[in-house]
């Protein structure tokens, strides 16, 4: 028989070894009830335009579309991509779109995320060599502040800080865009900036420890009108 001090210990001993398991993971995934949590294990991020990042770079743990697409278009343009944005330390200028409330930027070993004017936000990304996009805010400080912003039901997807972590957050099934909020808000999330999705946008995939590589969504003939990937990276 196991004395209860020396079982306390073994499940301590367990807890630990599985805390240590999931930090080798390059993408701890955390699943509820109504979302899919991807907690990328970076030790860099960019938004990378033009060309969908490689799954033969190793070095890339995380991808899925950032910013939206102005219009379909044969061959790339920064100027089709919604909003200006920061890309490799440079600022592009995009295309003009309403939606953008705010954005994201990283740079320094820091991300932020900001509301309502970015220009200044996105100016400091590319003076330290880092990245950013606007996008529509539907989360700050733990509030919505867009919850009726789109009609329909679909699948849903935001780029969220939750308890001091960033994670790409999905609904697991197609739903009203105010469920989805009400969602992020269940999870506990801090802020919450929408990620392009929708059939064809939402082609995204992770990498293991392994270095298996899984989609979340399909590539189909639509996503080759991609423009822009927020992409994680171990580097």
């Amino acid at each position: 028989m196991i004395k209860p001090v020396a079982a306390v210990l073994l499940i301590a001993m367990s807890a630990i070894m599985s805390l240590k398991s999931l930090a080798s993971e390059p993408v701890i995934v955390d699943t509820t009830a109504e979302v899919i949590a991807y907690y990328p294990q970076f030790a860099s991020i960019d938004l990378v335009c033009g060309t969908m990042p490689s799954a033969a770079d190793e070095h890339v743990i995380f991808v899925c579309e950032a910013a939206f697409t102005h219009v379909l278009l044969e061959s790339f343009d920064h100027s089709n991509i919604d909003g200006d944005h920061v890309s490799g330390g440079v600022r592009y200028r995009g295309a003009q779109c309403e939606a953008n409330s705010g954005a994201f930027t990283y740079y320094d070993g820091r991300w932020r995320f900001i509301a309502g004017d970015y220009s200044a936000a996105l100016d400091s990304a590319a003076a330290h060599g880092g990245m950013g996009f606007g996008q529509a805010l539907i989360v700050r400080d733990g509030e919505a502040i867009m919850p009726l912003w789109r009609d329909g039901v679909h699948q849903y997807r935001a780029l969220c800080s939750r308890q001091g972590r960033l994670c790409v957050v999905d609904s697991r099934e197609a739903v009203p865009y105010a469920e989805f909020v009400s969602m992020l808000l269940n999870y506990g999330v801090d802020d919450a900036l929408y990620l392009d999705m929708g059939s064809g946008w939402n082609h995204s995939w992770w990498r293991d420890a392994a270095g298996s590589i899984h989609e979340i969504h399909p590539r189909i003939e639509k996503s080759r009108y991609c423009t822009n990937w927020l992409t994680f990276l171990d580097r």
